[in-house]
């Protein structure tokens, strides 16, 4: 008797006022970072500012390729003072080319990381600004599965393409 008492006490009535569940939407981040006009156009603005770079690299690969050719070619037919000159002119070349192609790699990642860096932070923001319009209790970023309609990736893309997010990006140093 005493369960059926404890059982009927808690009456639909009683479950009717529980809360409601929690709002939780998802994030694709990788999407944002494919997609998202902010990272074109920091992609874009890497490429400008690494085009001198990139082009001064190709001319020392051309040159190192030439000298070489010339070496495979006539490199038994030269005077060995000629031969030599070239195998140390082309020997400093391939140093300086790996030297320079080093420190254009460094230059690139850090400057790609800094733009990746910049548009994480304002799709952070969205993302939260997004949270509190639309009383999300959760967003998660990574999932291995969700359902597609709980997906805001498309309106946080929406978001950085208004404009003056890509323009900051650009402005950034």
């Amino acid at each position: 008797m005493v369960l059926l008492g404890l059982f009927f006490s808690h009456s639909p009535a009683a479950f009717s006022e529980a809360k409601p569940l929690a709002r939780i939407a998802v994030v694709d981040s990788d999407r944002i970072l494919r997609e998202s006009a902010a990272i074109q156009q920091a992609q874009q603005q890497l490429e400008q500012e690494f085009s001198g770079r990139d082009h001064e690299l190709r001319k020392i690969a051309q040159r190192v390729q030439s000298i070489t050719e010339k070496l495979n070619k006539k490199g038994d037919d030269l005077p060995d003072v000629k031969r030599s000159a070239m195998q140390t002119e082309l020997a400093q070349l391939n140093a300086d080319f790996q030297r320079k192609q080093h420190e254009f790699n460094e230059a690139f990642n850090q400057r790609r990381n800094e733009k990746i860096a910049a548009v994480v932070d304002d799709a952070n923001r969205v993302i939260q600004k997004i949270a509190q319009a639309d009383q999300y209790d959760l967003i998660v970023q990574e999932a291995v599965y969700f359902n597609p309609r709980i997906d805001i990736t498309d309106q946080v893309l929406k978001a950085l393409a208004e404009p003056g997010f890509a323009q900051k990006i650009n402005a950034r140093p």
